[in-house]
């Protein structure tokens, strides 16, 4: 069902971006792994357009692959923008796309990755209820900067005056344009009134607003956000600083919520992580993409959890890392611990110093406390796995199976060679190699026998004498 106020949304993404010096395409620089035009999608999600607009130049691929299988639930389509020719002439390419669409068109720049749903609900709801043809978000800019100035009369918003071409009494102006705007369906024929910049051979799109002004339609311009918030990404530093005021954004964000940080300055958690109330980070915590954290955890420093789930009252120590794994409640992991991509520890469970787990099931209560790998392996509740245990996973060729039931103890230095099956019950002794499956409640020793050779450390001391 089509909304009574459509919307369709715009993202002009086809600049070069020269200042980073890079061969990536600026809005592919990320931001805590995340894409800086991921961050734009994101937040026109919750604003119910009908069309998704995102303008590239002619080797705009990286951009289209990156949004690919992005949108969930929101289809971005593309425009091609043949020529650097200004965001002008990105317009007149994205409208194309718009053919018999009526309603409002939110135009953004692709490189403002910290802009706020809420700051673009509000300036839809000023843009509607104004009743304006064309609205603009600004803000107020201190020091020397290169944003175009607002120009205003008694009769409103007259135009958009580009830094380049400012006077020295407009560059005095202090609101100044976002590029950001709102902009009626029927206003968009003035795209074409645009003339080219002949100093930078580009159509601005700033020029809009002189010429609906001249035409008498209504033209607004709103104070929302903030300078950090609306400022585009042009350069490395820019990107610096993105990263560092997300970074506080996010944290406090968090506190509001109930979590407590020692050290805030070390700490980066990805935006789309969770965190559950009570839980306490320590510092040079790294919390990255969708991982969620559950409540009453304790993270000790130098952790990385990067898209896992985290059940509550977890404690996961020192300079552990953690990838696309599941913990359940009350486990306790590290320090020095390495859970790989595919792992899941059960309720209670320890794994502690220098154990690694890679793509393996660990059952309630069972204990690796140290010295461990642990890969492709099925391991049963309140299971003991000693110091040192390996299980012998890859032949070579192939990956195979480690099954070890409940109530197992393995002896330490164990090395069980998959495929390898221990029922229930049964005990491993230490030092043991496991090559065939051992029956439930039984003890499997397999070690050569000791030999005691008489005298033989002195009959050595006395050769090297001799020399």
């Amino acid at each position: 069902m089509k909304s009574s106020y459509p919307l369709a949304t715009i993202i002009l993404a086809a600049g070069l971006g020269t200042r980073m010096k890079s061969l990536i395409p600026k809005v592919l620089h990320r931001i805590y792994g995340k894409s800086i035009i991921h961050y734009v999608v994101d937040s026109i999600k919750q604003l119910k357009s009908e069309n998704n607009i995102v303008v590239i130049g002619p080797k705009g691929d990286e951009i289209k692959n990156a949004l690919a299988n992005y949108h969930e639930g929101h289809p971005v389509t593309f425009a091609v923008q043949k020529e650097p020719k200004g965001t002008g002439d990105a317009m007149k390419a994205a409208v194309q796309k718009l053919k018999g669409f009526s309603g409002t068109v939110l135009v953004l720049s692709g490189d403002t990755p910290l802009i706020n749903a809420s700051t673009l609900q509000k300036f839809l709801k000023l843009h509607k209820q104004n009743k304006e043809d064309i609205s603009i978000i600004s803000f107020i800019a201190e020091g020397t900067h290169s944003y175009g100035r607002i120009v205003r009369e008694r009769s409103g918003v007259t135009a958009i005056i580009e830094d380049r071409d400012a006077d020295n009494k407009q560059k005095k102006i202090k609101e100044v344009n976002s590029g950001i705007y709102a902009i009626k369906s029927h206003a968009l024929k003035l795209l074409k009134e645009i003339k080219i910049n002949k100093a930078k051979g580009e159509y601005y799109l700033t020029d809009i607003v002189d010429i609906a002004v001249k035409k008498g339609y209504k033209v607004g311009a709103h104070i929302l956000g903030s300078e950090t918030e609306l400022t585009g990404i042009n350069t490395r530093e820019d990107l610096h600083n993105a990263c560092h005021y997300l970074k506080d954004r996010i944290l406090s964000n968090w506190m509001k919520n109930g979590v407590s940080f020692i050290d805030t300055s070390s700490v980066f958690i990805h935006p789309d992580a969770k965190i559950g109330m009570d839980t306490v980070i320590y510092p040079n915590v790294h919390i990255e993409g969708k991982t969620i954290i559950g409540k009453g955890c304790t993270i000790y420093p130098n952790v990385r959890i990067a898209d896992s789930t985290v059940g509550n009252h977890v404690t996961i120590k020192d300079s552990t890392v953690i990838e696309s794994s599941t913990i359940n409640k009350n486990a306790t992991i590290g320090p020095f611990a390495h859970l790989r991509p595919g792992s899941i520890i059960g309720p209670s469970s320890k794994i502690g110093n220098f154990v690694e787990i890679k793509k393996s099931v660990i059952g309630e209560g069972t204990k690796a406390s140290h010295l461990s790998y642990l890969g492709d392996a099925e391991i049963g509740k309140n299971v003991n796995i000693g110091a040192g245990t390996i299980t012998c996973n890859y032949d070579g060729k192939e990956k195979h199976k480690t099954i070890i039931e409940d109530d197992v103890f393995v002896g330490s230095d164990t090395q069980l060679v998959a495929p390898v099956r221990v029922g229930k019950g049964a005990y491993v002794g230490a030092g043991s190699t496991i090559t065939k499956n051992v029956p439930p409640l039984s003890l499997a020793v397999s070690r050569a026998d000791q030999r005691h050779i008489e005298k033989w450390a002195f009959k050595k001391q006395s050769k090297g004498k001799r020399k």
